[in-house]
């Protein structure tokens, strides 16, 4: 069994894809950026160079996460130049961003000295745990040329020297652009709404026309959107044209989904096409390439239907309006549940409380089925346009809603609904399947999904976010423990293996989850959960065999992700490359910030403490039947321990605190009470021994009287 689960899931997390590099090279890069344009600024009457650049080009999403929350004009013009995330000291607060105005002095009528770059670059050294050093773009390529003062800042060396400097490009721009291998103009910001925006737009699209007319051949120009000009994150218009860079989607490996690229991304990119190195461990971000597939039209691939950055802005407002709203009436079903659950237990004398009513105890049921299953259903709301009504929050509760009452009534309406395990397992198989279904098709739900993760953020962009680890792994498991039931007990670990092994390789694979650090968990949860579910307990050998295949997981994918180049090397290796030349202190330090903040912001935190209470509840008080359900499944409580063991690592290690524990707890928590419930009503039947078992349900294969007739003692 160790050797299956080992082989699994090396395999799942060995693979990679090969790194595409199929752009041209140039002799001269032009970055022409604007803080604020997005996608739907362009038209091709009132942008038309912008627009013909963007049909002519290779083009996609940008997302400008710097190292501040809401990336203003300052924070996303420096991290262009640090290629890593930075940010400007800025002490405003207040809804809008104050625009990027540095102090600068021109000593001579060549260059320019940015004044305050010292002080800022030492501010990020110091008190920020990103590593970032402003300027070093600049530091990298032989001569820079900045068009504007904040320009200047991407522009900059890490000492505060622009090469060369205009504060602004001039009307005829004609053998400037080749002065330097490297120019950065600013084609302004664009901010607020309405005919200002537009003119302010127009005004950007006239001064990249006139770089287009002066630029320079064997060049590429690149067109970003650089920040945010509001307290608010979107995403922003990135383009490149030229030699390579015609059609296509632009992408990197640092985001892995066509059509989306970061803000550090520009820098190595830069570079690769000069041909120049990237600076060892400065760089958080890879070089931008082209993958085929894009629609021709920019209408058809960026705006209408496929605006992408519309819906991450509703996805933003409706994603904590939905856990909060689930987080509380979870809660209040375990509050519910719990006096039902005290009148259920059965009393040995002729006197005690009645009974709930069976019309009482089906209501508790359906309730409990349609709250875990609300996850999955928020999952495929995600695949209606929601988004684009006036209402989103509405139109996606109502969708979610209606998903809701058809998996209910599927699971109510089976057969086997009246087994004791058939609630817990079917909801854990539509949980499992709809994840599952997801990542093999590319992950399409979970991208700026409400039940997914937000390009906004910059945590992630392709494959099993947290809240889709947390689901799928607690469905895998539980169905594995359920269906385990089924069979004599030296095949049931068996069972969970098969199970286990295609989750692993299903959140580790680059081309599906594409989450290392998920799998190792994931791995360590079924090497856990298969140990025990025979019965007994978890004993040092068990264990030791156990932490002996995920050792053997974790240590054969670092030994391949060690032997890539660095530039492909995915987050094990270069977390050991890191340890191995003492520079992992900021990556631990980021790790522990983003645990600290997801822990106090999220209301999964909540969900995932409620789950645990009231399992503690249902296991240690006498109304509780957990006990007695492990003791006559013991394939479950083994499923319980190996979800508790995957999601509890997967969070930590991947800076998600209790997120991933959250969405467990919320899938799997509910139909754990309605099966305790029935162990309850149902603790004075007659029973059989374990291996007369003749369903699903071991001894407890059909409720067969009804809970208001006291069964003798």
């Amino acid at each position: 069994m160790v050797g299956l689960i080992g082989l699994a899931g090396i395999a799942g997390l060995a693979i990679r894809p090969s790194p595409d590099n199929n752009t041209g090279s140039a002799d001269y890069v032009i970055l022409a950026g604007s803080a604020g344009l997005r996608w739907d600024d362009l038209d091709p009457q009132r942008t038309p160079t912008l627009w013909a650049e963007a049909s002519r080009g290779s083009i996609g999403w940008l997302s400008v996460r710097s190292a501040m929350r809401v990336t203003c004009p300052s924070d996303g013009w420096l991290t262009l130049g640090a290629g890593n995330y930075a940010a400007w000291p800025r002490p405003s607060t207040g809804s809008r961003c104050e625009p990027a105005s540095p102090a600068l002095t021109q000593p001579d009528d060549i260059g320019a000295n940015l004044t305050e770059q010292r002080s800022v670059v030492q501010n990020n050294q110091d008190r920020l745990p990103y590593g970032a050093v402003p300027g070093a773009l600049a530091e990298s390529v032989r001569c820079t040329y900045a068009f504007g003062p904040a320009a200047a800042m991407a522009a900059a060396r890490p000492f505060g020297r622009v090469d060369k400097y205009q504060p602004s490009l001039p009307a005829d721009a004609t053998g400037l652009l080749s002065q330097c291998n490297l120019s950065i103009v600013d084609l302004g910001a664009v901010s607020g709404s309405g005919a200002q925006r537009q003119q302010q737009v127009q005004a950007a699209d006239a001064m990249l026309a006139r770089v287009v007319a002066a630029r320079p051949s064997r060049s590429l120009l690149m067109v970003a959107g650089v920040s945010d000009t509001e307290r608010s994150g979107r995403l922003h218009v990135a383009i490149a044209e030229g030699e390579g860079w015609n059609g296509g989607w632009l992408t990197s490996a640092g985001t892995g989904r066509d059509g989306y690229l970061q803000l550090i991304d520009l820098a190595p990119t830069v570079l690769t096409a000069l041909g120049k190195p990237a600076p060892e461990r400065l760089f958080a971000g890879r070089a931008a390439t082209v993958v085929e597939g894009r629609p021709a039209g920019v209408t058809d691939s960026m705006l209408g239907v496929h605006n992408a950055d519309q819906r991450s802005v509703a996805q933003n407002a409706v994603a904590g309006i939905f856990f909060e709203v689930l987080a509380g009436l979870q809660i209040l079903l375990f509050l519910l549940a719990v006096p039902v659950m005290v009148r259920a237990r059965r009393h040995a004398g002729p006197r005690g409380p009645a009974l709930p009513s069976a019309r009482l105890v089906s209501v508790l049921e359906l309730a409990l089925i349609a709250a875990a299953l609300a996850i999955p259903a928020a999952l495929l709301a995600d695949a209606t346009p929601w988004w684009r009504y006036g209402h989103p929050a509405w139109v996606f509760g109502s969708v979610t809603g209606l998903f809701i009452v058809i998996g209910t009534v599927l699971v109510r309406l089976a057969p086997r609904y009246g087994r004791t395990l058939w609630p817990l397992g079917a909801a854990a198989a539509v949980a499992s399947v709809v994840v599952g279904f997801d990542l093999l098709t590319g992950a399409q739900l979970q991208l700026n999904g409400v039940a997914g993760y937000s390009a906004v953020s910059g945590g992630r962009y392709a494959g099993v976010g947290g809240v889709g680890l947390g689901v799928f792994v607690a469905g895998l498991l539980v169905l594995a423990g359920s269906l385990a039931q089924w069979i004599a007990k030296p095949w049931r670990p068996v069972i969970v293996v098969l199970l286990g092994g295609i989750g692993v390789v299903m959140v580790g694979s680059p081309y599906l989850g594409a989450d290392p650090v998920g799998a190792i968990a994931v791995t360590a949860g079924v090497c856990v959960a298969a140990a025990i579910t025979t019965g007994g307990w978890l004993t040092f050998s068990r264990f030791a065999w156990a932490a002996l295949a995920g050792l053997a997981v974790t240590i054969g994918f670092a030994v391949v992700d060690l032997s890539r180049p660095a530039a492909d090397q995915g987050i094990v290796g270069r977390l050991l490359t890191e340890l191995g030349n003492g520079t992992a202190g900021p990556a631990m330090q980021r790790a522990a910030a983003a645990n600290g903040q997801a822990l106090l912001d999220s209301p999964l935190t909540v969900l995932a403490v409620a789950g645990v209470l009231m399992l503690a509840f249902c296991q240690f008080s006498p109304w509780g039947g957990l006990n007695r359900l492990f003791g006559l499944h013991p394939a479950l409580r083994a499923a319980g321990a190996g979800v508790t063991v995957a999601v509890l690592i997967a969070g930590v290690l991947n800076g998600s605190a209790l997120t991933v524990a959250g969405a467990a707890a919320a899938t799997a928590v509910p139909t754990a009470v309605l099966t305790a419930l029935r162990v309850l009503l149902h603790a004075a039947d007659r029973t059989r021994p374990e291996g007369e078992t003749d369903g699903p349900g071991g001894p407890l294969t059909r409720v067969t009287s009804s809970p208001n007739v006291r069964q003798p003692s």
